[in-house]
């Protein structure tokens, strides 16, 4: 059974949505990466994020597009996907559901990277194992926060601070235990 893990960039206050306060190289950076660099991860993701990543990655170079662009996706969305490139399966019918049989049938990691809508559902309904908040030294005041509407009992699993300023905090998700 594949573990469901979340991993999103936030700030001290807690906005996700990435701005000037994103740091996006350092020792943080290469730490996010190794998530993604298992032999058996696949990338989980909503139908926003995949239209954003297959726009930039299959053309990208790097450390990033080398462990992604091989990478396989599986695309959650409520509205119709059309064909998918960039190594792509669409989640068929309600993603709660489509989620729930794939963490049963993949044997790897599903890494599934921002705190949107279908990371929100995910979360609420008990598929999410764990949480990497990867906290940028920035308190950026308006913005969206993660899991608006969840309430979700969690332990720590680990607290690491980079020299990049980073801090990264790992919790571990105790709705279904």
């Amino acid at each position: 059974m594949a573990r469901l893990i979340n991993t999103t960039a936030v700030t001290i206050d807690g906005v996700i949505d990435v701005g000037d306060w994103f740091v996006a190289v350092g020792d943080h950076d290469d730490a996010a990466r190794s998530l993604f660099e298992t032999d058996d991860a696949a990338m989980l993701v909503g139908r926003k994020s995949f239209e954003g990543f297959a726009g930039y990655w299959p053309s990208a170079t790097g450390p990033w597009a080398d462990v992604l662009n091989p990478m396989p996706n599986y695309v959650a969305s409520r509205s119709a996907l059309g064909p998918l490139d960039w190594n792509a399966t669409a989640i068929e019918g309600d993603a709660v559901d489509g989620v729930r049989t794939l963490k049963a049938e993949y044997a790897g990691d599903l890494v599934m990277s921002g705190c949107g809508e279908l990371a929100r559902e995910l979360i609420q309904a008990g598929l999410v194992d764990e949480l990497y908040f990867w906290i940028h030294s920035r308190i950026q005041g308006a913005g969206d926060r993660p899991y608006q509407s969840a309430t979700v009992p969690v332990q720590l699993l680990e607290a690491r601070q980079f020299d990049s300023g980073v801090t990264l905090l790992r919790y571990e998700s105790l709705q279904n235990r």
